[in-house]
C-alpha cells in the first residue's frame, strides 16, 4: 500500500502542476479558459504588432519633420513677402511724391511759358528785343519742352512700375498662401497618424502587461493546488497506513496499470475554484478519492480527458460530476452511466 499511495501522490501532484497547463478541446464548440501557452503565443503576435507599430512611428516621426521643415520654411517665406510689401509700400509713396514734385515742376514751366505769351520760335524772335534776348527765350523754351517731355514719361513709367510690382507680389502672396494651407493640412493629418499611432501602441504594451500578469496568476495558482493537493493527499495516505496492512509488491504494480471502472456521470456549470484550489474549467471531474484518487486522469466517453481535482458532498461512490461551461450543455448531458478508464 505504501507503494502505491506514493505513487498516487507523485501522479496527483505532477497532474495538478500540469493542469494550469492542459489545454482540451471542448465538445459543443464551447471556448476553454485561457491558457499558458495561449497566453504566451497571444503575447508573441502582440510583440511582432508592437515592432511593426514602432517602425511605422520612426516613419511618421521623420515624415512629420519633414512637413514641419517645409511649413516653417513657408512661414519665413510669408514674412519675407509681408517685408517686401512693406518695402513696395514705401516705394510707392515716394514715386507718388516724385510724381507730385513733377508735376509741381511742370506746372511752373506751363505758367513760364504762359508768361511768355509765346509757344513757336517765330513769336520767341520777333517779340524779343535784341538777338541775344531772342537766343536765350528760346533755349528757355526748348527746356521747357523737354522737361514736359520728362515729367510725362515718368508719370506713366511709375505708374506702369507700380501696377506691374502689385501684380506680381499678389500672384505671389496667393501661391504661398495656397502652398501653405496644403502643407498645414498634411501636417494637421500626420499628427493625427502620430496621435493614433501612439495609442496604439500603447493599447498593445496594456495588453502584453495584461497577459504577463495572467501568465503570473496561472502560475501562481498551479504552485497553489500543488501545496493544497498535498495537504489533501497526505493525510489520507497516513491513515491507510495506520489502518490497512501493506500490500503485496504485485498488488501495488497491478493497481498502477490502467483500469476501467463503471460509474454514474452526471454534470455541473458552477463558477469557482475546485477543493484543490484550482479555478473550475473544462477537463475538471470532481470524485469520490476513495473511489478515485485525487489528480487521477481518467478519459470519459463523450466527453474526453478529465483530471480528478474536485470532491462534493454528492459525489459518493462510483460517481464522478464533469464540468461544462454552460448550463444547457450540462442538461444536455444530464445522467449518464459510462464505463471510463481510469490512468
Amino acid at each position: 500500500m505504501l507503494g502505491r499511495f506514493k505513487g498516487e501522490r507523485g501522479m496527483l501532484l505532477g497532474a495538478v502542476a500540469c493542469l494550469g497547463l492542459l489545454a482540451v478541446s471542448p465538445a459543443g464548440g464551447a471556448s476553454p479558459a485561457p491558457t499558458v501557452g495561449s497566453l504566451r503565443a497571444d503575447d508573441a503576435a502582440l510583440a511582432a504588432k508592437s515592432r511593426a507599430a514602432v517602425l511605422d512611428l520612426y516613419s511618421l516621426d521623420e515624415r512629420l519633420a519633414t512637413a514641419q521643415q517645409r511649413l516653417s520654411t513657408l512661414d519665413r517665406a510669408g514674412r519675407q513677402l509681408v517685408a517686401e510689401r512693406g518695402s513696395l509700400r514705401h516705394e510707392l509713396r515716394l514715386a507718388r511724391l516724385d510724381v507730385h514734385l513733377s508735376q509741381v515742376r511742370l506746372a511752373t514751366r506751363l505758367r513760364f511759358i504762359y508768361d511768355h505769351g509765346a509757344t513757336t520760335t517765330l513769336d520767341v524772335f520777333m517779340g524779343a528785343k535784341s538777338l541775344q534776348d531772342a537766343m536765350t527765350q528760346v533755349d528757355d523754351f526748348n527746356r521747357v519742352a523737354a522737361a514736359n517731355a520728362d515729367v510725362v514719361i515718368q508719370v506713366h513709367s511709375a505708374q506702369a512700375q507700380m501696377i506691374h510690382l502689385r501684380h506680381r507680389l499678389g500672384i505671389r502672396e496667393r501661391t504661398l498662401s495656397a502652398t501653405k494651407a496644403a502643407a498645414g493640412r498634411t501636417v494637421a493629418e500626420l499628427e493625427q497618424l502620430h496621435a493614433g499611432r501612439v495609442a496604439y501602441l500603447g493599447q498593445l504594451v496594456s495588453e502584453r502587461s495584461e497577459d504577463a500578469a495572467r501568465i503570473s496568476e496561472l502560475n501562481a495558482q498551479a504552485d497553489a493546488a500543488v501545496v493544497r493537493s498535498e495537504t489533501l493527499v497526505t493525510p489520507r495516505v497516513q491513515q491507510d497506513l495506520v489502518e490497512q496492512p501493506v500490500a503485496p509488491v504485485a498488488a501495488a504494480i497491478s493497481s498502477s496499470a490502467p483500469r476501467t471502472l463503471t460509474v454514474s456521470a452526471t454534470a455541473y456549470d458552477l463558477p469557482g475554484r475546485t477543493s484543490t484550489g484550482l479555478p473550475v474549467g473544462w477537463g475538471i471531474a470532481a470524485v469520490d478519492p476513495s473511489v478515485i484518487p485525487l489528480g487521477t486522469h481518467i478519459v470519459v466517453p463523450g466527453y474526453g480527458v478529465a483530471v480528478a481535482a474536485d470532491t462534493g458532498s454528492a459525489v459518493v461512490g462510483a460517481t464522478i460530476d464533469l464540468w461544462f461551461p454552460t448550463a444547457a450543455q450540462a442538461d444536455a448531458w444530464g445522467r449518464r452511466t459510462v464505463t471510463i478508464d481510469v490512468q
